[in-house]
């Protein structure tokens, strides 16, 4: 069996919430097996806010968590970050109500789960494997989950923008190919749009050094790190809404134009239809505790269990 897994010791970080613009601490701590990844508000008496689908609360822009008193903001490229590199279990502490943008990409995420290492249970990990087509539409934003037999992303955007006007991407999603080719890519957004935003209380701790900023005719802070940037950002968005689902998924997840609002509707979506699913646990012999050796689901056996 793939065992579920946790940090293997406590690791914090420091930054600014990409909208709020406060100061915010956030640690990594190790969980319990079938814990599950938890947000836990340090400053609200430690109240924990479960990353699933049932507690989003705002999806423009980013993806907002909440429960009672308590929400947690912008947790998409974390949540990418960790589901990416094998992290079934977590209790992520921060003492603001935003995750701080780093650098707008989830490779220093990627880079935290590194440093603190990971550890195995002997509990099994179940994966949501697609048994038929589930699709939402929404105007021209489309989003569909196929049968796979790995993890696979196809991304396509479109904007009235001289560097964005196509851009799609696919890529079968490991913790490697994660950590190389998706992380890096930095949230991005449009100068004539940054002044609105401020006006509404929003992209308050924004700046060249933690988005791609896009002018009229080109990118204002400095060279892309990939020619296709903006769709592999997207595709770490759509894989962190998507972990709000509470399983790591064996399936094509096929997207157009599509957004935080459209991917969080689709994880209610696929959890609604469960008759378009089952849990699996998927077998490899010994993975070794790094996360470049954690297996994808491609070729592995299975064992189905009952939808839960």
């Amino acid at each position: 069996m793939i065992p579920q897994r946790t940090v293997r010791r406590a690791i914090p970080c420091a930054g600014i919430g990409l909208h709020s613009g406060s100061r915010v601490t956030l640690t990594l701590r190790p969980a319990p097996a079938n814990h599950g990844i938890r947000f836990k508000r340090t400053d609200l008496r430690g109240l924990e806010i479960p990353a699933t689908v049932a507690n989003v609360a705002t999806m423009h822009y980013a993806t907002g968590l909440a429960r009672d008193e308590g929400s947690v903001d912008t947790v998409e490229h974390l949540l990418a970050a960790l589901v990416s590199q094998g992290i079934d279990n977590v209790s992520v502490e921060l003492n603001t109500p935003e995750v701080p943008i780093m650098d707008g990409s989830a490779a220093p995420f990627v880079y935290l789960i590194h440093e603190a290492g990971l550890k195995s249970f002997g509990a099994p990990r179940k994966y949501l494997k697609a048994l038929r087509p589930i699709s939402l539409s929404r105007g021209d934003k489309q989003i569909v989950l196929y049968p796979a037999d790995d993890f696979r992303v196809s991304y396509s955007i479109s904007f009235d923008h001289p560097l964005l006007r196509h851009q799609a991407r696919s890529i079968q999603v490991t913790a490697e190919s994660f950590a190389e080719d998706i992380a890096p890519a930095r949230t991005f957004g449009f100068l004539k749009e940054v002044e609105m935003l401020r006006q509404r209380g929003l992209a308050l701790g924004g700046s060249l050094d933690n988005a791609v900023v896009l002018g009229e005719t080109g990118v204002l802070n400095n060279t892309l790190r990939f020619a296709d940037e903006f769709v592999r950002h997207k595709i770490l968005d759509v894989i962190g809404d998507l972990a709000l689902v509470g399983y790591p998924i064996i399936g094509h997840v096929v997207a157009q134009r599509g957004g935080h609002a459209l991917h969080t509707a689709f994880a209610t979506k696929i959890l609604a239809e469960r008759d378009a699913w089952c849990l699996v646990e998927a077998s490899a012999a010994s993975p070794a505790d790094s996360p470049k050796a954690q297996p994808s689901a491609i070729g592995l056996p299975v064992t189905v269990k009952a939808n839960a």
